[in-house]
């Protein structure tokens, strides 16, 4: 099966030899495989699976954490639109740590707030926090 994992601006990932992906829906965990039926859904940032085999034959799996917006799934293809794809080596513990923690510490501001809420500062807060999550959850399957 092919997969083709795309920003607006470039492709990210590319393999023509898929034999799963598995991700996180905004309503549950779905493993796409071979002749799977045609589907358009968003995706949740989380971590990603792929198994798929190498140049040689050999059988490979990745892990990402994500960022994702859609994923198509079609006969024999699938094309996932995303914001963020982070390879484990790419993760820096600390800075993840810490933007988790601000971001908790924003959305308590924001949510305490006796102001009106920013509802805008609120959502960009959960985003930090939705992405951080992901990450730290790739780096705990090391």
């Amino acid at each position: 099966m092919k997969l083709e994992i795309l920003s607006f601006n470039w492709k990210l990932f590319k393999s023509h030899s898929v034999i799963s992906v598995t991700a996180m829906t905004k309503m549950w965990e779905i493993t796409v495989l071979e002749n799977h039926s045609s589907l358009i859904t968003s995706l949740k940032p989380s971590v990603l699976k792929i198994i798929h085999t190498d140049e040689n034959n050999i059988k490979q799996e990745e892990f990402f954490a994500i960022w994702g917006w859609i994923l198509e799934v079609t006969h024999s293809s699938m094309k996932i639109l995303i914001d963020m794809l982070v390879t484990i080596n790419e993760i820096d513990l600390d800075i993840a740590e810490k933007a988790k923690q601000k971001a908790i510490e924003l959305m308590e501001t924001y949510k305490n707030s006796k102001d009106k809420v920013d509802m805008e500062k609120f959502i960009e807060a959960e985003d930090m926090l939705l992405k951080s999550v992901a990450q730290l959850k790739l780096w705990n399957l090391r």
